[in-house]
Order: C-alpha cells, then structure tokens, then sequence
C-alpha cells in the first residue's frame, strides 16, 4: 500500500527554491527573495511535522516574514489547499 504521507515527505526533502517560487507564481504570488528563502528554509527545516501534523502550524505566527500582501495570498492559498485536502 501506498503511504501518500511519504510520497508528500520525498517530494519536500527534494524540493527546490525554484519549485516554491514557480507554485507561487501560478497562483499570482510574487515573492522577494527575502521570502522565498524564508519559505525555502522553513519547509526544509519542518517538512516532516508539517506534513504529519499541519494544523500546529499558523501562517499568522511569521507574518512579519511578508509583505502585507503576499501574506493575505500565502494565507488564502494555505487555506485553499487545507479545504481542498479536507485538513482540518
């Protein structure tokens, strides 16, 4: 049986900073590069917690870490997938 946590883990451990920065452009996010490392380093540093338990993370903790615009949008689009992905 296919485990679809550890396909989602082997696919952030290989992640890039292009790949963050080309699914943000998709959905209408332009990051400085301020943010997309900041992004970068925290998916990497938090993978596998972010996939096993998504919801102790809040996107509103590091707001500062945003423009006040890419922020409205990361949090929409977070919101989009947590609906889409039934994460409560």
């Amino acid at each position: 049986m296919i485990n679809i946590k550890n396909i989602i883990i082997n696919y952030l451990k290989n992640l890039s900073i292009n790949d963050i920065n080309i699914l943000a452009m998709k959905n209408n996010i332009y990051l400085n590069s301020n943010e997309l490392s900041f992004i970068y380093n925290f998916i990497k540093d938090n993978y596998y917690e972010l996939v096993n338990n998504p919801n102790n993370y809040n996107l509103s903790d590091y707001k500062n870490s945003f423009t006040n615009e890419n922020y409205l949008k990361l949090n929409n689009l977070i919101n989009e997938y947590k609906s889409k992905y039934n994460i409560n």
